[in-house]
């Protein structure tokens, strides 16, 4: 008699998918085409109408070309858009790069109660000598990063556009964290994600990795920027809808007040019994009687 094969054979299949904690699939950031002059093909169209005059939108990777880089160039700051800077913590401190780029401001990214938040103290020291505005934001985890992309954009957006309506000038910002690759490349590409058109996580990520090679999106923070991809759009989505409602009814009220109302000549020219223009061509020419008031018998 014919033994029975066996179904599974060791190892089977959920010998090791039946212990393994369920995650959420990996977000692959593919490497951007290359144009002719094998730059990284992303165009960045700005939101503001400011920023569109001011900053050539065509090339800007133009100083971090990537077969040119090096390791040492990871202790060095980048610039990633001709008004913002991305690099290590040394790099806020260092003067004299500082005062050569014309940095107006830097923005220090830190964990909350570690060490490396007294070790950024030096830096913002360093800033307020040399009377350079210096903000900062303490997270208690990757998960704090998703509630503080909006305020660091807009301090980066104020910042820049103040400096440019006071002086005339672009002001310059230089976001840091302790090595420059990780939580600060986040609120980068954040920034890329909100203040331009189209420009998605993906391609924020992209972008900001090829102006600064070493830079280091692990899952927690892909899933981050995938997040608050979504939170934009659907923000952006409403204020399109409010927009188009705004508009409809602004039609609407333009159609109702151009309709013509009863003169008060019409009103007066009615007659003793009521009967006014447009009664009169309604009920003029009628022979019958709507109703007949009929005695009862006693």
């Amino acid at each position: 008699m014919a033994t029975d094969v066996p179904t599974f054979s060791y190892p089977h299949r959920t010998s090791y998918s039946a212990y393994r904690v369920p995650t959420p699939p990996r977000i692959i950031v593919p490497p951007p085409a290359l144009n002719q002059d094998h730059l990284p093909d992303i165009t960045l169209n700005t939101l503001d109408s400011a920023f569109t005059t001011s900053v050539d939108q065509k090339n800007l990777i133009t100083q971090n070309v990537l077969q040119e880089w090096t390791y040492e160039r990871r202790r060095e700051a980048q610039l990633i858009l001709p008004y913002l800077f991305l690099g290590p913590m040394t790099s806020a401190k260092d003067e004299t790069w500082l005062r050569k780029e014309g940095i107006t401001c830097v923005l220090g990214v830190r964990q909350k109660g570690a060490f490396e938040s007294k070790l950024m103290n030096g830096a913002l020291r360093k800033a307020a000598e040399m009377g350079i505005e210096h903000y900062t934001v303490d997270l208690g985890g990757h998960q704090d990063l998703i509630q503080a992309f909006p305020s660091t954009s807009a301090h980066v957006q104020n910042h820049v556009k103040h400096m440019l309506e006071s002086t005339g000038q672009m002001g310059k910002v230089l976001v840091f964290c302790e090595s420059g690759n990780e939580r600060s490349a986040g609120v980068v590409a954040a920034y890329l994600m909100e203040a331009h058109e189209g420009v998605d996580y993906i391609k924020a990520m992209q972008f900001t990795q090829a102006q600064r090679f070493c830079v280091n999106f692990d899952d927690g923070v892909k899933r981050l920027l995938q997040g608050y991809w979504d939170i934009l759009c659907a923000r952006r989505q409403v204020a399109a809808q409010s927009t188009d409602s705004q508009a409809v009814n602004g039609s609407a009220n333009t159609a109702v007040q151009s309709t013509p109302k009863r003169s008060l000549q019409r009103d007066e020219d009615e007659d003793i019994d009521g009967m006014g223009g447009d009664d009169v061509e309604r009920f003029g020419g009628r022979t019958f009687v709507p109703f007949v008031d009929v005695e009862e018998p006693l």
